[in-house]
């Protein structure tokens, strides 16, 4: 018995390194071709914006990118998980393992406890780390890009309208960084208390603090008179900070641990939460979420070659996963419109596709 365990222990390590080589090389391979697309994005953007260095923008797309990949975790669990046990079974080693007295549920569990330990270390590690980086990013970005692009020239940008001591104003940025603390690029159409024209102003960039935009290297432009120029220009707001950031923060850039922070200064703030608690939940179900991928992948490539149709497996299985993300998407969007609780939004296809998998594979195995 002792032989016997130590074996099993063996083998199950092994196809536990079979699967964390196989989801890690699919997520390589997701993050690798979103890494070429962000830069040629990159480069188009650098072509109408002046010379940037290829060098900075390398690095910009480099941080950029964990978050962009960590949408594809569940995808690339999936892929790598068809990809291990179609490995397994060219090898004729799910075959020896049946006719060893293993049941499938036996050698689908070092798969399922990789799963979860990777969705663990996605959320707990991996997420604060790339919502960080993408913080930087949309930093580098700002500074890149907002200051030498006048939004004179452009069309669409951020827009923002606001109330102060001064009345109101509207305004209009190329980018935002820190949560939408900081903006580039900005330009402000200033009203008074009458809501009668006062001024325009052009700057180069504008932090908020409590109670006012902080403007620098502005132009002041008021009607009759010769545009003035103020290294440091005082725009009055009544908007807090978590307002700003409800407008126009990116909520990629929060991460797993602060996402609670957010959710309760909005609510402190009397704004809505909702996508913040949706995002919440939709980390708190990714562990589970990577142990679905691996029972959906079970229930399409448990078929030994010698059956043939390994094609048609793999396309099975590549489209129940699409299947799956448009549900989780359609879910996803019908919760940040309140009509479904958060929790509702990001479990119930988790939980569909976990219960219809679990009958595959019982069909499969016990008839």
């Amino acid at each position: 018995m002792i032989g016997f365990g130590s074996l099993l222990g063996t083998l199950w390590r092994y196809i536990a390194m079979r699967f964390i080589i196989s989801i890690f090389g699919a997520y390589l391979l997701c993050a690798s071709l979103i890494y070429m697309i962000d830069i040629l994005e990159l480069l188009r953007q650098a072509g109408k914006h002046g010379s940037i260095p290829l060098t900075e923008l390398l690095w910009m797309s480099f941080l950029r990118v964990p978050a962009y990949a960590e949408l594809t975790l569940p995808f690339a669990t999936l892929v790598g998980s068809i990809s291990a046990f179609l490995l397994l079974s060219r090898n004729s080693e799910l075959t020896i393992a049946r006719a060893s007295g293993m049941s499938a549920w036996q050698f689908i569990a070092p798969g399922v406890i990789m799963a979860l330990l990777i969705g663990l270390f996605s959320i707990i590690v991996y997420n604060p780390m790339a919502a960080s980086a993408r913080a930087q990013a949309e930093t580098l970005y700002a500074k890149a890009f907002g200051k030498k692009t006048s939004l004179l020239k452009t069309k669409g940008g951020l827009w923002l309208r606001q109330d102060g001591s001064d009345g109101q104003s509207i305004i209009n940025a190329l980018a935002s960084a820190e949560q939408g603390m900081k903006l580039t690029g900005v330009t402000v159409l200033q009203y008074d208390r009458k809501r009668l024209f006062l001024e325009r102003i052009e700057a180069k960039s504008a932090s908020l603090n409590d109670g006012f935009w902080n403007l620098s290297d502005a132009w002041v432009t008021r009607p009759g008179q010769a545009s003035e120029f103020y290294k440091q220009y005082i725009l009055s707001t009544y908007l807090t900070r978590t307002q700003v950031t409800d407008a126009l923060g990116s909520i990629i850039s929060i991460s797993f641990w602060d996402l609670p922070k957010f959710i309760a200064l909005s609510q402190k703030a009397g704004l809505s939460a909702t996508k913040y608690k949706v995002q919440y939940q939709l980390l708190l179900v990714r562990p589970i979420q990577m142990v679905v991928m691996v029972f959906l992948a079970a229930t399409v490539s448990l078929r030994t070659f010698r059956f043939g149709g390994i094609q048609t497996m793999i396309i099975t299985g590549m489209i129940a996963g699409f299947g799956f993300f448009i549900l989780a998407e359609v879910s996803r969007q019908v919760g940040i419109s309140g009509l479904t609780p958060p929790m509702a939004a990001a479990w119930v296809p988790v939980a569909i596709v976990l219960c219809l998998s679990i009958t595959v594979l019982l069909h499969q195995e016990d008839g």
